[in-house]
């Protein structure tokens, strides 16, 4: 039998929690020296790395003085609370890595309350202690603090402390006197978390999550429960409304490294994936042939957003996407929902369109995201927030929202918060930031992140979290400028932008093919405004006085993905192709629109 521990590794955005684990796996001799070439093995996915998130969690595992260490890296943002909860059913202990200036944050908050809730041993990781105006003793008090108030246990609150930086490689007991390499740190988990409990009897297992081979199709994965599954063995799946069917489980592997080694048998308390089974969910259980008992399923946070998918039918439609019909976005969606575990999709029977739901802007965005970076073509409309009825009254989503602000920047902060329904819950100053906390409904926060960044001059740090349902908290003011809207298909001109410039804002650049119908900036007031921007300098032979004036044009306003879900009105969508993304309305003809309007 080999000796195993199964961790979790719980952190902020960008607190160094995917560097930590690329190290661990150097400690674990898992890299030849000249294979990494200082990149990160991780986060390798190319939307990852570029936004510095970590969305879909990975296993890894290492074997450091003969104990097998199975490393499960979680997602750190609440948008992915449905990732969260499954992976760390697998875990037997968690190691909580904060920031040494920062501590602990909102989202890591999250993530340690459902740590705590089942009962895993935290180890505590103070991470980047090289930094200037660090403060790591003041962290510890804090992360004491924050583990009370989610009533850890007397045993959870008497957790080990490392403190090192996993940048440089090191991990020691006092932040104070560097060390050679971090196996300080895998001597404290070896020590500290527990190792499985082997259960004897007829097997169990869980699926917690979701691999896919284009060779062999669905591939299982989860933590073996109870008793020892093998190769070519007869089990029962007992899906989540206890229906059973009988299947044969074809291959099994364990993880090693960052790959996957092929093994006869698994016993309980490791990680393993399985080839073979079909029509399996995650939440549904492997169980013996004869006598099946099936384990608790995982209970999944209910989405809060819904956003209309539809096809492209604008007049630029498949000019760049390889996958434009309704048959490919259909099957696309039906894929995902394979592995986005909070994610919901209903089909509309008689349009082309399908109501998407998520766990907020973020979830839903790196969706789009994905697909269009796949090649999809695809339309989005407007987020809207879930209601729900409770008690006879009409709820909404809250979220517990955090802002921090340099000093000057907090009053701006609450007043902006304060118009959007949020209610101020508490203020605290550490060193020259303060950190302000509102419950705030999840409609006010759509739209919310760029003004708050264009209100402290890009220093706001914010995150939210999604808090419980609340009665109705009335009308927020959304955006109040209405559209500027090109009035005929053609390629924009600088001498007719520049004419039109005291109109609002652009968002197109001069030379950009436009169409009929299509957002092409922000009118000054509140109504929609039709322009041409397709019209062109008359040339004639006479030269006028005054008329040879260059056209000054100011940069137009580029809008990334978020900003322009969270921008647009109902009766606009945003068109979304692998080379570009535009704002339009749902009605492009003019005529049409108006007569929309009016009834």
């Amino acid at each position: 039998m080999q000796d195993i521990r199964n961790i979790a590794i719980i952190a902020h955005v960008d607190h160094g929690k995917t560097t930590l684990v690329d190290k661990m796996m150097l400690a674990g001799h898992l890299f030849r020296g000249d294979q990494t070439n200082g990149e990160l093995v991780l986060d390798n996915n190319d939307l990852e790395r570029e936004r510095g998130i970590t969305i879909l969690s990975k296993n890894v595992s290492i074997i450091y003085k003969d104990t097998k260490i199975n490393i499960i890296d979680t997602p750190g943002h609440s948008d992915f609370g449905g990732e969260v909860e499954r992976v760390l059913n697998m875990a037997d202990g968690c190691i909580l890595l904060v920031d040494a200036f920062e501590g602990p944050m909102p989202q890591t908050r999250f993530v340690l309350q459902k740590a705590l809730q089942i009962g895993l041993k935290p180890i505590v990781v103070v991470n980047k202690v090289d930094k200037p105006n660090c403060r790591p003793e003041e962290v510890y008090e804090m992360v004491f603090d924050l583990m009370f108030s989610l009533n850890a246990t007397e045993d959870q609150l008497d957790f080990p402390v490392v403190y090192g930086s996993a940048k440089n490689n090191w991990m020691g007991e006092d932040w104070k006197t560097p060390t050679e390499n971090i196996h300080y740190l895998l001597d404290q988990i070896i020590e500290h978390i527990p190792a499985p409990k082997v259960l004897e009897g007829t097997p169990q297992m869980l699926i917690t999550s979701l691999d896919y081979s284009s060779y062999t199709g669905r591939i299982a994965v989860g933590r073996v429960h109870r008793g020892t599954l093998k190769e070519g063995m007869n089990i029962t799946l007992i899906h989540r409304d206890g229906s059973q069917t009988k299947s044969k489980i074809k291959e099994l592997h364990t993880f090693e490294g960052l790959g996957r080694k092929r093994v006869e048998s698994v016993t309980s308390g490791d990680i393993c994936a399985i080839v073979g089974l079909e029509d399996f969910e995650i939440g549904d259980s492997i169980c013996d042939m004869e006598n099946p008992e099936p384990l608790p399923t995982i209970a999944i946070d209910e989405p809060t957003m819904s956003m209309v998918f539809t096809i492209n039918d604008s007049p630029f439609f498949g000019k760049e996407g390889k996958f434009v019909t309704s048959r490919h976005i259909h099957d696309r969606l039906m894929k995902e929902l394979d592995k986005n575990l909070a994610l919901r999709v209903h089909k509309d029977e008689t349009t082309d369109k399908w109501t998407v739901f998520g766990r907020g802007v973020l979830h839903l965005s790196v969706l789009i995201e994905t697909m269009r970076r796949e090649g999809y073509e695809l339309q989005v409309g407007q987020p809207q927030v879930i209601y729900k009825t409770i008690n006879d009254v009409r709820c909404e989503p809250i979220e517990e929202l955090t802002i921090s602000v340099p000093e000057e920047y907090s009053s701006k902060m609450i007043d902006m918060v304060t118009r959007r329904k949020g209610e101020l819950t508490s203020m605290e100053t550490t060193g020259d930031r303060v950190n302000i906390e509102f419950n705030i409904p999840s409609r006010g926060i759509i739209g919310l992140r760029t003004n708050v960044l264009t209100a402290s001059a890009g220093e706001a740090i914010m995150a939210h979290r999604f808090k419980e349902y609340q009665p109705y908290k009335g009308d927020i003011e959304r955006r109040t400028n209405g559209s500027m809207i090109a009035m005929e298909t053609g390629t924009a001109f600088a001498y007719a932008i520049d004419k039109l410039q005291d109109r609002g804002k652009f968002f197109i650049f001069p030379q950009e093919e436009v169409y009929a119908g299509q957002v092409v900036g922000e009118h000054a007031h509140d109504n929609d405004l039709v322009i041409n921007v397709t019209k062109s300098k008359k040339l004639t032979n006479m030269r006028a006085s005054g008329s040879d004036d260059k056209a000054r044009i100011v940069p137009p306003i580029v809008f990334s993905l978020e900003e322009a879900l969270e921008y647009i009105k109902e009766d606009e969508y945003v068109e979304i192709t692998p080379k570009s993304m535009r704002m339009r309305k749902i009605i492009l003809d003019e005529l049409e629109r108006k007569r929309a309007n009016k009834l």
